[in-house]
């Protein structure tokens, strides 16, 4: 009974120890994540999006006049000439 109750108390204090040793690496783990100065901030995240927007709109506005003034017009007069036989 002796040698059990020895044998279960290393047991023990080796599951603490270890126990303690995860929680230990854990909060610092936590502590240095909290205290890093590394990442993401709003504004950059704003400027991103902001410039994702003007670029979109620039290249649909290009786009827009190109179709609007250099391939409908020349593609609207292809389909009258494909359907005026009588001329």
């Amino acid at each position: 009974m002796k040698k059990f109750l020895y044998t279960m108390k290393r047991k023990f204090s080796f599951t603490l120890k270890k126990v303690k040793a995860q929680l230990t690496l854990k909060y610092l783990m936590t502590e240095s994540l909290l205290y890093s100065q590394r990442g993401e901030g709003f504004v950059d995240t704003a400027i991103k999006i902001l410039m994702a927007v003007v670029i979109g709109a620039l290249v649909l506005a290009g786009l827009y006049a190109l179709f609007g003034e250099t391939v409908l017009p020349t593609l609207k007069q292809r389909i009258i000439d494909m359907f005026n036989f009588g001329n």
